[in-house]
């Protein structure tokens, strides 16, 4: 996950308050581990966060991608660690491409203040379904009440938002707690974009940082387990101790 603005030392600053997370040249860090990339926007780059997907051939799913009738945005380019490639899906939701050569991405995720996982928002499930299919192998399913998207292996690797205008993928960032980080986002200058919902097994909330750049953020919910036990008399049973 990438983030590209107009102001990268003020996105330090946001991040850093909302995270905890330390900038380290291109790279945010969390204890010392890479959590996501930073950069300065520039015409041939959206801005705003970019979610890029693991590819072990570059060229090869780059054909993937336009026999799916998706596109090429820029010519792939080599940076440290990687080869990556900027491309959009078949209904336009621009994506980065990234074959690892000494650096993989994101080394701390699924915890507090770490990468919970990439969503796409959609209008188009039935194109969304036919291109992830087509080019990377996953399979859609909704077994928590959300769209989930699975690997060939059954891996969980994103999630899938219906019912928006347009279509573009969002990263969501993991919390304690959605309440608290909602108000510390706010008094740093971020918006809500859309009020907190129950989506799976957490709590959701799509906000806005002070540059422009959507996001959300998810909480796990805790709810109360009840445990019944049924006790079976056993009437006439009789034990014995001898000695």
């Amino acid at each position: 996950m990438e983030l590209t603005t107009s102001d990268p030392a003020g996105a330090v600053t946001f991040y850093a308050e909302l995270f905890g997370w330390q900038i380290d040249g291109d790279r945010f860090l969390r204890d010392g581990c890479a959590v996501a990339g930073l950069g300065q926007s520039r015409p041939d780059r959206p801005q705003g966060w970019l979610t890029y997907l693991a590819t072990a051939d570059l060229e090869e799913t780059l054909q993937k991608i336009q026999t799916a009738y998706g596109h090429r945005l820029a010519r792939p380019q080599e940076r440290p660690g990687a080869r990556t490639a900027l491309v959009a899906d078949a209904a336009g939701a621009v994506l980065g491409l990234w074959q690892a050569n000494g650096f993989a991405g994101a080394q701390l995720r699924g915890e507090p203040n770490t990468l919970a996982w990439p969503d796409l928002l959609t209008d188009d499930v039935r194109t969304a379904t036919a291109f992830y299919g087509s080019v990377f192998g996953w399979s859609l399913t909704h077994e928590f009440g959300s769209g989930e998207w699975l690997t060939e292996a059954h891996d969980s690797v994103a999630g899938l938002i219906a019912g928006r205008y347009g279509t573009h993928w969002q990263p969501s960032f993991q919390v304690d707690d959605c309440q608290s980080a909602i108000e510390r986002s706010c008094r740093l200058g971020a918006r809500v974009a859309a009020a907190p919902v129950e989506m799976g097994l957490g709590s959701y909330v799509e906000l806005v940082d002070p540059f422009g750049a959507p996001f959300a953020i998810t909480a796990p919910v805790h709810r109360p387990v009840e445990l019944a036990v049924a006790y079976n008399d056993i009437i006439g049973m009789e034990l014995t101790y001898g000695g």
